[in-house]
């Protein structure tokens, strides 16, 4: 039996790189989404000042965007496993 430890090396490091970045991708959205939901709220600053969280529909576009890449890479990745 022979083992091309180079290939199974590149592998490695492509799924590596692969999970990685869906996970961080996957947390961009969910944090999206949590700033769209804490974005409405007012905040009284220390110096006394008004401060809102900013904008609800650019937080939750984000959020959108980022699970539509995540199911865009897993439903190419299970197109590459059938093809």
């Amino acid at each position: 039996m022979n083992i091309d430890w180079a290939a199974l090396g590149s592998v490695f490091g492509v799924s590596l790189l692969a999970t990685v970045g869906l996970v961080g991708l996957f947390t961009l959205g969910i944090v999206g989404l949590a700033k769209g939901e804490t974005a409405g709220t007012v905040a009284q600053g220390a110096d006394g000042s008004v401060r809102t969280g900013g904008s609800v529909a650019l937080a939750r576009a984000g959020a959108y965007a980022c699970f539509a890449l995540c199911a865009a890479a897993v439903a190419y990745g299970i197109y590459m496993i059938v093809a």
